[in-house]
């Protein structure tokens, strides 16, 4: 492979990894605003713990996004973990659109969770046999944390969904609400679905396990299933956000930005 290849293959790359660097990031960002305002105060750890983990599968990401960017960029600045969630605009975020939105009440948190997990154990499921094996590597690591996730937010939507009056009519909302925000899920963007981008998994091949299970946990919680041909949002992976995203930023980015360079 020549250089010009090999620069395109490694761009293609990068903003693979950034994409599922960014989805973590700003989830369990949003899932700290949790900390100190649980149900209870089990919940409320365990909720902390799951914010935790997705900003560590997130580090793990950003540091071998560092690293091939450094490798390519010799005698220039290196770049840091830190400078990939800090120090890029809006635009530059290549989240998916879900987990962005503002946690709400409980059930709509939930759900946000549910939704989110259930992709992510497929998705890392897939990655594991990804031909780069540093990505498999952190694939394989995050798989363990995401598969508690997973049981933890179904859980809580059987018992919502299969609870009381209230807890019924919450849940079902949530699911409703989010559910427009599923289908970016698998929607490749380009950098994915380029040829020579040859560590790429195919999000759309994880499309009918997502769909199964998510089927088998509403049913179990005796809630409606919503219409899956309805319209969809999308664009998170191509930098084109909600409103909520800046405002995420102007909080988590504010000191960096501030005192830039600045180290404790």
């Amino acid at each position: 492979m020549d250089s010009k290849a090999t620069n395109n293959a490694n761009n293609y790359l990068v903003n693979y990894t950034l994409s599922i660097a960014d989805s973590s990031l700003i989830m369990g960002h949003r899932l700290s605003e949790w900390t100190g305002h649980g149900p209870m105060l089990e919940q409320d750890i365990a909720i902390s713990n799951i914010a935790l983990d997705l900003i560590g599968q997130a580090r793990n990401f950003y540091q071998y996004v560092a690293e091939i960017i450094n490798s390519n960029n010799a005698g220039e600045k290196k770049i840091t973990e830190d400078d990939l969630a800090y120090l890029r605009d809006a635009n530059e975020f290549k989240n998916l659109l879900i987990t962005e939105l503002p946690n709400g009440d409980w059930a709509q948190t939930i759900g946000k969770i549910f939704f989110f997990s259930v992709w992510q154990f497929y998705f890392y499921q897939k990655l594991i046999y990804s031909e780069d094996k540093q990505l498999a590597a952190i694939a394989e690591k995050s798989l363990k944390e995401v598969t508690y996730h997973l049981r933890w937010s179904s859980e809580w939507v059987i018992r919502l969904g299969d609870g009381t009056d209230e807890s019924k009519k919450r849940m079902q909302k949530a699911v409703t609400e989010l559910w427009p925000y599923t289908g970016e899920l698998f929607i490749p963007a380009a950098f994915e679905s380029h040829p020579e981008n040859r560590v790429c998994i195919a999000v759309n091949g994880i499309k009918n396990d997502w769909s199964e299970k998510i089927k088998a946990v509403l049913h179990e919680a005796t809630l409606d299933i919503p219409d899956e041909k309805s319209w969809m949002q999308s664009g998170g992976k191509k930098g084109i956000h909600t409103e909520h995203l800046g405002y995420i930023l102007a909080e988590m980015q504010f000191l960096q930005r501030a005192y830039p360079g600045l180290e404790w």
